[in-house]
């Protein structure tokens, strides 16, 4: 059954203006730059660059001496012509049912000056250095380089072409010979047998960098020792491990290794150490050339004067903004037109959507600017010890609302500008998103961070024997002596989140 009813609700919703700040705050510097890119392309009325013609300068002393004497010719002509646009034109927009508007708003010659439209994100003192690009020959045509020199037939090309293209960025062949098979006869007509193949991948396997084509970890170390002296004994040794005893090894139970080959230690490391020089993904190398370099640009810039800490943010890729004059001198010849016409009042609201997008996205870069500042700001006095010494220990306890209490925002506003943001220090460039921690308390009452356990756990594995790795009970035990209670799970959770192996695969000879 239907009905009707009256109610009241008091609902709270982002204006468009708060959303398009809200995904700007989010964006770090390089992603902003191409942000702006867009709206440069989509927007018209948003101009790229200082104006060429005007001094900022020079803008300031006319508006000084146009406060001083006034504009006062053509006064009477211009208000004329307004009041007529008002009677004619501004009735029938609003019959449209359009928003009602003052020309004069979008008018800025007379009354705002125009470097009041800008939005100067950067400085002329900036420095503007370029990234070049180098160009990088990729795995699979290194090896079909090499493939050109081989005495093979046109069918053996085929499926040698065929084996390159399957190989993945590491240079192993993770397919199946027998699924092989039935790809090369499904695609491209090629009757084969696993024999034919595994010949093809055979010659393959000959070329450079060493284990290229292998099918595993085993068979790719093996390939590349079988290239070495092989009148070498510690060579003969490291084949005959990784040969028979690869499981041993992997698990890193030397003293089993040691035991079935009845090897003395130092027989047994010398071994391990042709074994440690060999590469586990020879293709990786060259895949990894061939990739682009993805460069960290930091947001924030904070250097250190003799003890004072300045914050400054990096608006090396944030272009000069303005408004579009000649959309201006069109809204003002439209104003000062005596005809108005059902075209000249669309091309006016047109104009006044995009001057008033234009102005929207400016304002929105500058609070962008400073929110991130103040937030940055909050963060650097309230780090200002780690920030002048550079020692993880002295990092406090930090967390979202922390931040977001002092700088008087709310927490997910912090959050975005945590995300993807990076910070040049004089110690390197970090994530920011890094120095929020939680904190523990000591034996002493004092509130400490995380990453203060973590440093101290990973400075205590960096000084273990390698020999007789230290496991996480043992661990535990030292950071409890240092005062710092932490149970044996925690230093297990840390560790991986250190990505610190368990004790028995850091063991060393």
């Amino acid at each position: 059954m239907l009905k009707q009813s009256l109610s009241q609700k008091l609902l709270q919703k982002l204006s468009p203006q708060q959303i398009q700040l809200m995904k700007l705050l989010q964006l770090p510097t390089v992603a902003l730059e191409q942000r702006i890119k867009e709206e440069l392309e989509t927007n018209e009325a948003l101009e790229e660059g200082a104006p060429e013609d005007v001094d900022d300068e020079k803008l300031q002393d006319e508006e000084e001496t146009q406060l001083d004497d006034g504009v006062e010719e053509g006064s009477d002509d211009n208000d004329n012509k307004k009041d007529e646009f008002d009677n004619s034109a501004e009735e029938e927009i609003k019959d449209r049912n359009t928003d009602d508007f003052d020309v004069d708003d979008y008018i800025t010659d007379e009354d705002v000056p125009y470097y009041k439209s800008n939005a100067n994100n950067s400085s002329p003192d900036d420095e503007r250095t370029e990234m070049p690009l180098g160009a990088s020959v990729t795995f699979q045509e290194t090896l079909l380089v090499q493939l050109g020199m081989m005495n093979l037939d046109e069918k053996q090309k085929l499926i040698a072409h065929h084996l390159i293209g399957s190989l993945d960025e590491d240079g192993y062949l993770r397919r199946d010979l027998n699924s092989i098979v039935n790809d090369l006869a499904f695609t491209q007509n090629i009757h084969t047998t696993s024999d034919e193949l595994l010949q093809v991948l055979q010659v393959i396997q000959t070329f450079d960098p060493p284990g290229t084509g292998a099918r595993n970890l085993q068979e790719c170390l093996l390939l590349q020792l079988q290239r070495k002296n092989k009148d070498n004994k510690a060579i003969q040794r490291a084949i005959e491990i990784i040969k028979n005893y690869m499981d041993e090894f992997s698990k890193k139970h030397y003293e089993k290794i040691a035991r079935l080959m009845n090897l003395p230690d130092e027989y047994l490391k010398e071994a391990m150490q042709e074994i440690l020089k060999l590469n586990p993904r020879p293709g990786g190398d060259i895949s990894a050339d061939a990739k682009t370099v993805q460069h960290i640009v930091p947001d924030f810039i904070i250097t250190n004067h003799d003890g004072h800490l300045e914050l400054t943010l990096n608006s090396r890729n944030a272009p000069e903004l303005r408004i579009n004059r000649e959309y201006n001198e069109m809204m003002e010849g439209y104003a000062n037109s005596k005809k108005h016409d059902r075209s000249q009042k669309e091309a006016i609201l047109y104009l006044k959507q995009k001057i008033d997008s234009a102005k929207w996205f400016i304002d929105a870069i500058k609070q962008r600017q400073a929110t991130l500042l103040h937030t940055m700001q909050a963060i650097m006095n309230y780090q200002i010890d780690y920030f002048q010494e550079g020692d993880e220990k002295l990092l406090k306890p930090m967390i979202l609302k922390d931040i977001a209490d002092i700088v008087g925002l709310d927490i997910s506003t912090v959050s975005r500008v945590a995300n993807s943001k990076y910070v040049q220090t004089p110690f390197g460039t970090f994530l920011l998103k890094t120095f929020f921690s939680e904190g523990m308390a000591t034996d002493s009452g004092e509130e400490v961070s995380t990453r203060e356990v973590k440093k101290i756990l990973s400075d205590a594995i960096e000084g273990e024997d390698k020999r007789k790795p230290l496991p996480d009970d043992q661990l535990a035990k030292i950071l409890n002596d240092k005062g710092y209670n932490v149970a044996r799970r925690t230093i297990a959770k840390y560790r991986e989140q250190l990505n610190i192996p368990v004790a028995r695969l850091r063991k060393e000879l």
